[in-house]
């Protein structure tokens, strides 16, 4: 577990909230309480860590490409394929981030199980923010703690 992680886990106050924002329908801000309500998925993983080298964790939580499609990701259904130019940046509270694509998550296409845990080790992550869990990756630079937001876009222009 980061220092970060560890810190706010223990430290008083507000639970944490991560926003959800960006070209959404139904952007939200949630805390970890309320990710309880989705569907909870386990996932036992290693990855390589640099600072701290391979680290093994149990993580529960919901799967990230569920919780965005409730905020009503703004796909134009006349447009073929439209989610495939979407994005999705993921921020911590310490100001590590991560950039996603939305066919990663899509199980029409990469089907990744990406979580927003809830828990680390059985450890309750309401104070500190849930975090993203990439099973799939080796190496460990996309588990974001403590998220603060995560932006959705489609906005930018296809090149030419």
């Amino acid at each position: 577990m980061s220092d970060s992680l560890a810190a706010a886990r223990t430290a008083a106050g507000p639970m944490a909230e991560v926003a959800l924002t960006g070209d959404l329908t139904r952007p939200a801000r949630l805390t970890v309480s309320e990710l309880l309500s989705w569907p909870q998925h386990r996932a036992q993983v290693s990855f390589d860590c640099a600072t701290s080298g391979i680290q093994h964790h149990r993580f529960t939580g919901p799967f990230l490409h569920d919780v965005l499609v409730a905020a009503g990701p703004g796909f134009d259904p006349a447009r073929r394929k439209d989610r495939l130019r979407f994005l999705i940046a993921v921020r911590g509270v310490d100001g590590h981030r991560a950039l996603l694509s939305w066919a990663e998550i899509d199980p029409d296409f990469g089907r990744a199980p990406v979580l927003l845990a809830v828990t680390i080790d059985d450890t309750p992550l309401d104070r500190a923010g849930p975090q993203l869990v990439l099973p799939q990756d080796r190496c460990g630079a996309r588990y974001i703690s403590g998220i603060e937001a995560i932006r959705v876009d489609g906005g930018y222009t296809v090149w030419t």
